[in-house]
C-alpha cells in the first residue's frame, strides 16, 4: 500500500505512539549586519529540505521577497540580541 504525503494518516493500535520535538541550533548570521543576515537567510531557505518547492520558485520567492525584506528586520532583532562574544 502506497502512502500519499499529502493524505492524512489514520491510527491504527500499532501505530500509535508517542510524540516528540526536536530542536534544532540552525546556525546565525557572521554578524548582526544586514548584508550578513541576507546571506544567512538565502543560504538557509534555499535548502530543498526548508522550503519544499521547485528550484526556480524557491529561488524567485527568497531571493526576490523573503531575503531582500526579512533581512533588515532580522538584522534589526540580531543587533539586540548579540552580545561582545558574539551570537547568542
Amino acid at each position: 500500500m502506497e502512502v500519499s504525503v499529502l493524505q492524512p494518516r489514520v491510527s491504527t493500535p500499532k501505530s500509535v505512539g508517542k510524540t516528540g520535538v526536536l530542536i534544532v541550533n540552525l546556525g546565525t548570521p557572521d554578524s548582526p549586519a544586514v548584508p550578513d543576515v541576507r546571506k544567512y537567510l538565502r543560504e538557509f531557505l534555499m535548502d530543498g529540505r526548508v522550503i519544499d518547492i521547485s528550484y526556480v520558485s524557491r529561488f524567485l520567492l527568497v531571493n526576490g521577497i523573503i531575503a531582500p525584506f526579512r533581512a533588515p528586520k532580522s538584522a534589526k532583532i540580531y543587533k539586540q540580541l548579540w552580545t561582545e562574544t558574539g551570537s547568542p
